[in-house]
């Protein structure tokens, strides 16, 4: 969420911001009331504290008369009126004041400077690593999958519906290995805290990472309680210190957490629809990072390393992608996505997306850091990357490490964890 006095100080940036994103034409009647709500509630503001001032003063001459033994009725009702007239400007604030915050919760974050302007035909590969695999004779995952009893999307979605998937024998252990791997890495090599969080958050906490309220019909809500399936674990983790005041010295801190993911995909009718690179639910390692705002640059490079890392492991040829703005997700002010090789479907699939969120996720929960003793606190910056998803990782590993015969060479750092170097 941007500070509500973007709104009166830097319109113009924020104007320019959104037409980056090539979203001023549809936000501009928001952008527009806002900046009038802005110059509302300083009138209401400055007419409250008018009236305050004036009841003061007027309090203090009824005071000085009843002292001198005088008449003061006037004065008495005078002030009366003044009460009712704050009374009555402070209701109309706080309407002012909640109808300014919902607007700011519907606009995006500014992107940083270096990102691209344009849609996603402006996207830019800023590096490759590993030699993709030739298509010619690879198998796609699903047929794969489904030969060595690994993948069951027929029961899936006779259980649950189009796009869920029992993962079976070789399958289950491949995602129990992958959850493993995933975790030790980031928790031993890369020294992030290890966290297990609950999948079901409240309203503020999806609000606090910008999924709310912009994105609810794509959020899977529990009846009665208001309770939402997270759709990644940034939700919860990111939140963990919602409301709070960290002090400089736990600065920068990294969580690692493993979850199942819960999405509706509104809107993704017909994409992706062989196989398991788009389900309904999912498996994810997350990484999340708070620092101090002149760190984030750095830190940004060094979460994405870390999630390049468990690519590399895995020996997945892959892409660093830059997002321009139009195709950089809503809170985000700059986005790399990781990009693997999958030769069955001769495609390159996005397994993670790294992203630093400037304090636009810090300002709609309200985390903080204070600099120094006696310091006024500032909002921490966020930033959040897949350390990897599952299901383009498993079919990018089935595809690419594919051998004739229909076998599957299971990479070396997975070894340990499934207790075979082959899957056939």
């Amino acid at each position: 969420m941007h500070d509500m006095r973007l709104l009166r100080e830097q319109v113009g940036a924020l104007r320019d911001g959104l037409r980056r994103r090539g979203a001023l034409e549809a936000l501009e009647p928001l952008v527009s009331e806002g900046e009038r709500l802005e110059q509302e509630r300083r009138t209401h503001i400055a007419a409250v504290e008018e009236r305050k001032a004036a009841r003061n003063v007027s309090s203090q001459e009824v005071a000085k008369r009843k002292r001198a033994g005088e008449g003061a009725d006037d004065l008495i009702a005078h002030g009366r009126q003044l009460g009712e007239e704050i009374g009555r400007l402070e209701v109309e604030l706080a309407a002012t004041e909640e109808r300014l915050h919902r607007i700011l919760l519907e606009l995006p974050n500014m992107n940083l400077a270096d990102v691209p302007d344009g849609d996603e035909s402006q996207n830019v590969i800023v590096h490759e690593w590993g030699t993709p695999r030739s298509p010619e004779g690879v198998k796609p995952h699903w047929e794969v999958g489904a030969t060595l009893g690994m993948i069951d999307l027929d029961r899936g979605a006779k259980v649950s519906g189009s796009g869920f998937v029992f993962y079976r024998g070789l399958g289950a252990r491949l995602v129990r290995s992958l959850l493993n791997f995933f975790v030790d890495l980031h928790a031993r090599e890369h020294g992030y805290e290890e966290v297990w969080p609950p999948v079901l958050v409240n309203r503020a906490t999806m609000t606090g990472t910008g999924q709310l309220p912009k994105f609810e019909d794509d959020a899977y809500q529990t009846m009665g309680d208001g309770l939402f399936l997270i759709p990644t674990a940034e939700v919860p983790v990111t939140n963990l210190y919602r409301d709070e005041i960290l002090d400089a010295s736990e600065l920068p801190r990294g969580f690692v957490a493993y979850s199942p993911c819960f999405r509706r995909e509104a809107g993704s009718a017909g994409k992706d629809t062989r196989g398991i690179l788009r389900t309904h639910e999912f498996d994810k390692v997350e990484l999340v990072r708070y620092c101090t705002p002149e760190e984030s640059g750095v830190q940004l490079e060094l979460l994405t390393r870390h999630a390049e890392t468990a690519l590399e492991k895995l020996g997945i040829p892959y892409r660093r992608k830059l997002l321009a703005a139009g195709d950089t997700g809503f809170s985000s002010a700059k986005t790399f996505d990781l990009e693997a090789w999958a030769p069955g479907v001769g495609a390159w699939l996005e397994v993670s997306s790294c992203s630093v969120f400037t304090d636009f996720q810090a300002r709609r929960a309200n985390i903080r850091y204070r600099p120094a003793k006696g310091e006024k606190p500032r909002f921490v910056h966020t930033l959040n990357g897949s350390g990897l998803a599952f299901p383009r990782t498993i079919a990018c590993i089935l595809e690419h490490h594919q051998n004739a015969d229909g076998s599957v060479n299971v990479p070396e750092v997975l070894r340990p964890y499934l207790g075979m170097d082959r899957l056939g």
